[in-house]
């Protein structure tokens, strides 16, 4: 297994409509990508400890078969629209990547 998290700190200048569209036209677009085993989105919890960074936007987390399935998602069609049409919303990705 090969988990696949990113997160999303936004432009604090976005409208709640562009953040929107951020979520259902772009991050949710990922959620078609055949080489995925499943996909979870998502805000911060309102959990509050000292441990847990709750100061990004939103969440991606994909899993996938594989590197082999992580590689042809990265290269799908629709992750490269994703990123072209909303790279300009954020201020800063952080991804992590882990095998199990």
């Amino acid at each position: 297994m090969f988990i696949h998290t990113v997160y999303f700190w936004l432009r604090k200048d976005l409208t709640e409509e562009e953040r929107r569209v951020f979520m259902a036209k772009g991050v949710d677009s990922l959620k078609n990508i055949p080489s995925t085993t499943a996909v979870y989105t998502g805000v911060p919890a309102d959990t509050n400890r000292p441990v847990i960074d709750r100061s990004y936007d939103y969440s991606l987390t994909v899993v996938l078969e594989n590197r082999t399935a992580h590689d042809e998602y990265q290269e799908d069609p629709i992750h490269h629209e994703f990123v072209k049409r909303f790279a300009d919303y954020w201020i800063k990705v952080q991804i992590y990547d882990a095998v199990g």
